[in-house]
């Protein structure tokens, strides 16, 4: 078994992610672009060679219209992206061959002038003033 970790965004426009970063513009933080993620960290007992494929099978997660997946190579957030998760998450189940369990986030991934990773504070900045409503989501950042 291994813990995969994959990200699937929107290659339409994402209305979410253009307010939130027209709210953090008002809150004062210098943010150039953000972007939205679903974050599923998924225990895999399949093969390597076909889990994208088998991720992308599955339309519940995924619709090749609207939506880019990026397998990523750690189970952490990147430079510049803050996970959201709930309080009170839990496992989800997903109809994925070799997938036995999964855990989904909320990935934003910041980035200032010249299309360059946000620093740690200003997405910590983030995260404490917009991103992350603490009574009810945890925020783990890179």
């Amino acid at each position: 078994m291994s813990l995969r970790t994959v990200a699937i965004k929107l290659k339409i426009p994402d209305n979410e992610a253009y307010t939130a970063l027209t709210a953090l513009r008002r809150l004062g933080i210098d943010v150039a672009r953000l972007e939205r993620a679903e974050i599923w960290q998924l225990e895999d007992g399949g093969s390597d060679a076909d889990f994208e494929q088998r991720v992308e099978r599955n339309e519940t997660l995924f619709n090749q219209n609207k939506h880019e997946l990026q397998v990523l190579d750690s189970g952490r957030p990147r430079e510049g992206e803050a996970w959201i998760e709930q309080l009170e998450a839990k496992d989800v189940s997903l109809r994925i061959a070799g997938v036995t369990r999964a855990r989904r986030y909320v990935g934003w991934r910041l980035f200032t002038q010249g299309h360059t990773p946000a620093g740690a504070q200003i997405v910590r900045a983030a995260v404490d003033q917009l991103l992350c409503n603490p009574a009810i989501e945890r925020a783990i950042t890179a």
